[in-house]
């Protein structure tokens, strides 16, 4: 009866090693062929959106972050953080695996459940009664505690992965959707945590009247800091990948966080704002329904000009740029007589922030090339 009751332990355990190396190995290939699916789709992308001229060649916004719906992607690491994932879910599962096969040939772990450290009231029926807290519930409250970790850390660039593969939408919402899971895991691991070690509601609220109090002095902000990430993520007054202003500082948003909002400059410094500035403060976003906007161009030619030809060279030098929208069209106004200038302003849209900074640059070459062929005078203040 021995013999047999081992073999058959054997035999199961066999199927099961067999089990787990087939599906790791299945899980693997259909990741490689995700990533490989993932990334001849964004070359194609790339090599579209550069046949219809639309690469970014803005110099300011070189190597930032693109606009939300074209947001980079790292495809590798987010295969490799799928693949650590699935390896410690394998080494989890194996472990309850192996108990569950071989639990009934190896009783002596059962004094596990014989070593009580603490009891915990529970209700039964209605009736509260003391129910022990063993060995065996600390090793599984620490097995659930290690699984949150890493679920936690790995859990959503599998998802993300998921999203890309079978869900078409932008960026921010994946961000949005990733992160609140990993709120939903972290809650839930923290719960199940505590429901098996027996923490209940007598003894744990010391610890939320120690924190209403710390809340009170000084942790208003960080609370309020958290709420205010929790509505950015379903409000979304701001997205990854959007370009916004924020006080003097203007940028693009590369991550939103339990505390703060990292908005990267042109510069490419990375400015942390609170998520609380974000809701109670001011905030221009440029990209958030639409990425039109409009370019204004001043010039001032010296009175005595033929204001007439300037503005004619003026709107043609917007018809021949590429990047100015027909629709809305230009517009040139004869804005003041100024104290040294008659002041003309050229007024434009562009579809994209990428090609804003270079529009402008192209509008001011020429512009200025068409008046000095027309012989028109840029004026200045002149001083003796």
């Amino acid at each position: 009866y021995t013999a047999g009751t081992l073999g058959a332990g054997l035999v199961h355990t066999l199927w099961f090693v067999f089990g787990l190396v087939v599906f790791h190995q299945v899980i693997v290939r259909w990741l490689l062929l995700v990533q490989r699916r993932l990334a001849l789709q964004a070359v194609r992308e790339r090599i579209r959106a550069a046949r219809e001229e639309k690469e970014p060649v803005d110099s300011e916004m070189a190597g930032l972050p693109a606009q939300e719906d074209d947001h980079e992607i790292d495809l590798v690491a987010m295969s490799e953080e799928s693949r650590k994932l699935l390896n410690m879910a394998l080494v989890i599962a194996g472990i309850i695996g192996f108990w569950l096969i071989w639990s009934d040939v190896l009783p002596a772990f059962n004094i596990l459940n014989e070593v009580t450290l603490w009891h915990h009231t529970v209700v039964v029926d209605g009736e509260k009664t003391l129910a022990p807290a063993t060995l065996a519930d600390v090793g599984l409250a620490i097995l659930i505690a290690v699984a949150t970790l890493v679920a936690m850390k790995r859990f959503p660039a599998l998802l993300e992965i998921l999203l890309l593969q079978r869900v078409r939408m932008t960026s921010g919402s994946r961000y949005t959707i990733t992160t609140l899971t990993t709120y939903a895991i972290v809650g839930a691991g923290l719960i199940a945590f505590f429901n098996i070690v027996g923490a209940d509601w007598s003894k744990v609220q010391w610890l939320f009247a120690a924190l209403s109090v710390g809340i009170g002095f000084g942790l208003q902000e960080i609370v309020a800091n958290f709420i205010s990430g929790i509505i950015i993520l379903f409000e979304r007054p701001i997205r990854v990948g959007d370009v916004v202003t924020i006080g003097d500082t203007d940028g693009v948003v590369t991550r939103i966080q339990i505390r703060a909002t990292t908005i990267r400059t042109w510069d490419r410094q990375e400015l942390l704002v609170p998520n609380k500035e974000f809701i109670t403060g001011r905030l221009l976003n440029w990209s958030l329904s639409d990425q039109t906007t409009r370019i204004k161009v001043p010039v001032g030619v010296a009175y005595g000009s033929d204001v007439e030809t300037a503005m004619r060279l003026m709107d043609e030098a917007a018809a021949a740029n590429t990047n100015v929208l027909a629709e809305p069209a230009p517009s040139i106004l004869f804005d003041a007589f100024g104290d040294n200038a008659l002041n003309l302003v050229l007024r434009c849209f562009v579809d994209s922030q990428d090609v804003r900074m270079t529009t402008l640059t192209q509008l001011h070459q020429a512009i200025n090339k068409s008046f000095n062929e027309a012989g028109l005078s840029i004026s200045f203040p002149q001083r003796d």
